[in-house]
This record gives C-alpha cells, structure tokens and sequence, in this order.
C-alpha cells in the first residue's frame, strides 16, 4: 500500500469532489482507492499503481477545472481511460472551439481527442467517415455542423439520410403511408436536428424544402448542390447504395457518411457498403476517414465498459477461430503450417 498527497490549494475543491462527493466516489470505484481532502490538499492511499493512476486523474481533472470545464461521469471516465495509457495530458486537448450552438443556448463541443479530430476533418474534407460504436457522438456532431454551415450560409440545404434496411416485409406491417413507415427509423436524425435548431424552426425549414430528412432510396437520380448531406447508419447500406450516394455530391456540397462496422443489419451474405467504401477510397485527397473507439463514447459511463467487453468477446472468438482454421488445415495437411 502506499500514499500520495496533491497539492490542490488553487482549485475548487468542492468542483473537483462534485456534489456530495459523487466524482471522488466514482474515482475511488473505478481505481480501488481511498481520496480525502486536508485543507489545501488531496491524500490519495491504496496500492501502488492505483494511486499513482488517481494522482494523474486527479491532477488532469483539476486542470480541466482551471481552464472553466465542468467535471461530467464522462469526463472522469475519459481521463481514468488516457491515464491508464500514460495519455493523461492529452485531456486537455480534446476540447475545441464551439462547433454549433442549441436552441437552448448549450454550447457544443467535443469531448474527446477523437470527437476533435473529427471536428477538424469535417473542417478540412468535402467527404468524412466518420466509423465507430454507438454514443461516440458521430451523427450529433455532424449535425452540428451542418447546422453551423447552414446558419453561416455556406450551404443552401442540409439533407439527412439513412438506410431503411427493413423496408421490405417488416415494414409493410406499420401503419401509414411509406412516410409513416420509414419516420421511426429516421427519429433520431429529427431528434438531432429539433435540439439544434427547435422544432418550430425545424417544421418551417423542411416545409420550405431548406432541410430534408428522407431514406436512402429518396437520393437516386438527384445531384445535390450546395448541400450539407449526411448519410447515417452507412454500415447498412450495400456496396451498390454507398456508391449511389456518393455520386450525388454536386458543387459546393459535402458529404459526411457515418456507420458502426460491429452493428450491420444486412442480411447475411450482403456486402456492406461502409466496410467495402473503406477499402476503395482510402488515401484519396479531399477523403477522411475517422475512427471512434470506446474511449470516445459520451453516453453513460456503462455504455464505454459495454463496448469494451464486447471487444474482447470479438477478439477472443476471433482468436479461436483462427486457432481452428490452423488445426484443420495441419490436420488435413499432415501437419503443416499454412
């Protein structure tokens, strides 16, 4: 066991603790110590390694205060994640400058190194990938700029699309015209885009053809000026849809494509497009791709250690799988190797 003390005489304590301790607690959980405070300063006690892993979020976290952050579950969760890396001064790059702000005033920001990133290739790229799990803020920041360039009048149109992969028999079951029946899988593209911009708002946009939230299927035949488009779930798309889409950008227009690889709904035997995409378009100039990791979540702190384990049960199917592949093939090769 061992001791750390932190010097803390220049920081809101009361900030850094959080109300009734609840981000000192959510520290002690995560890294098995014990954190009390002594007037000017932060006595940190447990084992060797965790306390010297507190020491570094603590004094990470500490700073981000200095600078005006306020100290969220995610946050703690993302410093513990880069000091477990040795990344611990990194926290205080992942902030940048106001991409969009709400109707309700919010300022929007990224949260992680790899949200800035993103950020910054959406700056930089007429077409960006943004590829990764679910809560990494992929389709809410790409939003959040098509609304910023909107307003800005960079763009005389933001265009929103996703991929009704059930389009067929499921749908068919839901009441309403096609409409009505594509709505709930595009829900979360109108949530998005009433937090930005307020329902009213929104509702007078789309009547006046100045936004446009539409399935896939809706893009064929069209060329998009001047328009801000985004592609949500690519992953679901076919090789066939993604190159649809992409052939649609006119002038003055880009383009962001976002989609989790561990989460295609296509039916088996189906290529996806998404997948096929990164294969075909890398290293071309004016193309990023960006890749999120269960570091950049910014959900519940629940939904990071979700994906996590999900990693390591892939990794270890994938491991056997390979170990059974090389035993079948010694097996039917009398011993040898590949």
């Amino acid at each position: 066991m061992s001791e750390s003390i932190l010097d803390v005489s220049e920081v809101n304590v009361g900030l850094l603790f959080g109300d009734f301790d609840a981000n000192i607690k959510m520290i002690e959980k995560e890294l098995g110590v014990t954190v009390s405070a002594r007037g000017g300063s932060i006595k940190i006690h447990g084992d060797d390694g965790t306390v010297i892993l507190a020491t570094k979020v603590l004094s990470s976290l500490a700073q981000a205060i200095d600078r005006g952050e306020q100290i969220t579950d995610q946050k703690i969760m993302y410093a513990i994640s880069l000091a477990m890396e040795g990344e611990e001064g990194k926290l205080s790059q992942a902030g940048s400058n106001c991409v969009c702000v709400t109707s309700k005033g919010k300022p929007i920001r990224s949260k992680t190194l790899g949200q800035k990133q993103y950020i910054e290739a959406m700056n930089d790229n007429a077409i960006v990938f943004g590829i990764g799990p679910a809560g990494t803020g992929k389709t809410y920041l790409a939003v959040a700029k098509a609304v910023s360039a909107f307003r800005k009048k960079e763009v005389t149109r933001i265009i929103i699309t996703r991929p009704a992969v059930e389009a067929g028999e499921k749908l068919g079951f839901l009441p309403g015209d096609l409409q009505n029946k594509v709505d709930p899988y595009l829900r979360p593209l109108h949530d998005a885009l009433y937090d930005m911009i307020g329902m009213e708002s929104y509702n007078n946009y789309v009547e006046k053809g100045a936004i446009e939230v539409a399935p896939l299927a809706y893009m064929r035949g069209r060329t998009l000026d001047n328009a801000y488009i985004i592609l949500d779930e690519a992953q679901n798309t076919t090789p066939e849809q993604m190159k649809m889409f992409l052939t649609r950008i006119g002038f003055g227009s880009k383009a962001i494509i976002t989609g989790d690889v561990t989460q295609i709904d296509l039916p088996d035997g189906k290529r996806s497009g998404l997948v096929e995409a990164s294969k075909v378009l890398s290293g071309i100039e004016g193309i990023a791709f960006c890749s999120f990791s269960h570091k950049d979540v910014v959900r519940h702190p629940l939904v990071m250690k979700i994906i996590q384990a999900y990693e390591k049960y892939d990794h270890k199917r994938a491991v056997k799988e390979q170990e059974k592949k090389d035993r079948e093939h010694r097996e039917k090769n009398g011993g040898k190797r590949w």
